[in-house]
């Protein structure tokens, strides 16, 4: 694994580099992904079949084949070992458990003179879930994705998930079940996308898009952003950590490599002050590579993406990691919470050497759904906040017109808007 030095002339473009990790070239499929989705929008069901015949390698012969049954959904949870079973409800119940307390409230308030502001919390009718799926199994997504709608109170829940072979896997179907979700479809990628923000006659059109893919359904999500609202365009996942001379090398090294697993375009990253940690890491890094069931995966994404930074000071690796802005951070240091306060940039933030980032993946209880590529600048994970939306709420006392109204209607008048100002000078006499 590459150290590079923050006191090297060359670190400037080195780092330059690093920044640049895993970005998509959402441009370059745009003209792709255009296409399928104006296919979508003009052909309805059957442009979604016939995606599907070309890119899933299975052929519906009609409409009803796209949905999944919730009868095929309950045997799925049924016919799972009940330890898992059991832990797929723990989690359940911590993420619901952290997004209740996140659900923002409608209030009312009342001023002396009558007048009354305020905010009403109202969720979106139906919200659509994409999960990549196939025969990969990621059941943490759906619940991830489905329980703060349902914290939210979402009347309907749509989730559609590619079916390569026409295969669905049975830890999705069953985490289905358990989520209450009843309308699942066999439809994946930029189609699937295409088909909820517009209808199709058998999937219905949502009021938001939320949930990860590749860089064809990040490109879709964004094209179709404005017929829906999306969570945010997710890229390649990633971590970063800081450490300093008191952190365990073989911790720090698996926990790169748990981000690197996931992708070839994976970003993992340690900043640390210690020089001897960054070459203990960097061997424990190689030894367990070896160990790993993805091992090639890895071994590029580390290669060619990944990175330990030794920082001349603390304050200085804190400084290069809000610059980085990782979907993950993880802080293991003496006294993580020291540095709480000045971390201004990260996805979700992991403290102590006992806080792997997986523990977030799974069961901890926040949200999984983070920003990447140094999104988490400006967006925030995954939340009820995706499937709500404000009102705000406005009511005049008569007491209330007489004092505010002169003043709005000189501004009125002073912006040439005559019926504006006269709208409010009526209820002045």
């Amino acid at each position: 694994m590459k150290i590079l030095r923050t006191d090297s002339k060359t670190f400037k473009d080195e780092f330059g580099e690093l920044l640049k990790r895993g970005a998509m070239d959402i441009d370059g499929v745009s003209t792709i992904v255009s296409a399928l989705l104006k296919e979508i929008r003009d052909g309805g069901n059957t442009a979604v079949k016939s995606q599907i015949s070309k890119f899933d390698r299975w052929s519906p012969l009609s409409d009803d084949e796209l949905l999944v049954s919730t009868d095929d959904m309950k045997k799925a949870y049924d016919n799972i070992d009940s330890k898992l079973r059991d832990a797929m409800q723990l989690a359940y119940n911590r993420i619901k458990a952290y997004h209740q307390k996140l659900m923002p409230k409608s209030w009312l308030d009342e001023e002396p003179n009558g007048i009354k502001l305020g905010q009403k919390v109202t969720p979106v009718d139906r919200a659509g879930l994409y999960i990549p799926g196939g025969k990969a199994a990621y059941p943490s997504s759906l619940l991830m994705n489905a329980v703060p709608a349902i914290v939210a109170g979402v009347k309907e829940i749509v989730v559609c998930t590619p079916a390569p072979d026409n295969e669905l896997n049975e830890l999705l179907l069953a985490a289905c079940h358990l989520c209450k979700v009843t309308k699942v479809y066999k439809v994946g990628g930029a189609s699937a996308i295409g088909a909820m923000a517009y209808g199709t006659g058998t999937i219905p059109k949502v009021d938001v898009i939320t949930g990860p893919g590749n860089i064809f359904v990040a490109t879709a999500k964004k094209l179709v952003y404005g017929e829906v609202n999306i969570d945010m365009i997710a890229g390649p996942s990633e971590i970063g950590i800081l450490a300093d001379e008191f952190a365990r090398a073989d911790f720090i090294a698996m926990d790169l490599l748990s981000q690197a697993e996931h992708d070839e375009m994976a970003s993992s990253i340690l900043i640390t002050t210690s020089m001897d940690l960054a070459n203990e890491v960097s061997s424990k890094v190689e030894q367990f590579l070896t160990t790993l069931s993805r091992e090639e995966i890895a071994r590029k994404s580390i290669g060619e993406r990944g990175a330990i930074i030794v920082a001349r000071s603390m304050s200085e690796a804190v400084e290069l990691m809000n610059e980085i802005a990782p979907e993950h951070l993880e802080i293991m240091t003496k006294n993580p919470m020291d540095l709480l306060d000045s971390i201004t940039h990260a996805g979700a933030i992991f403290i102590g050497e006992n806080t792997p980032e997986p523990i977030g993946d799974y069961i901890a209880g926040p949200n999984h759904t983070l920003p990447t590529g140094g999104t988490a600048k400006f967006y925030s994970p995954l939340s009820v906040e995706h499937f709500i939306k404000k009102s705000s709420i406005i009511y005049m006392s008569k007491a209330g017109i007489d004092e505010l109204g002169e003043a709005c209607a000189l501004i009125a008048h002073t912006e040439g808007l005559t019926a504006h100002e006269q709208s409010v000078r009526m209820r002045l006499k």
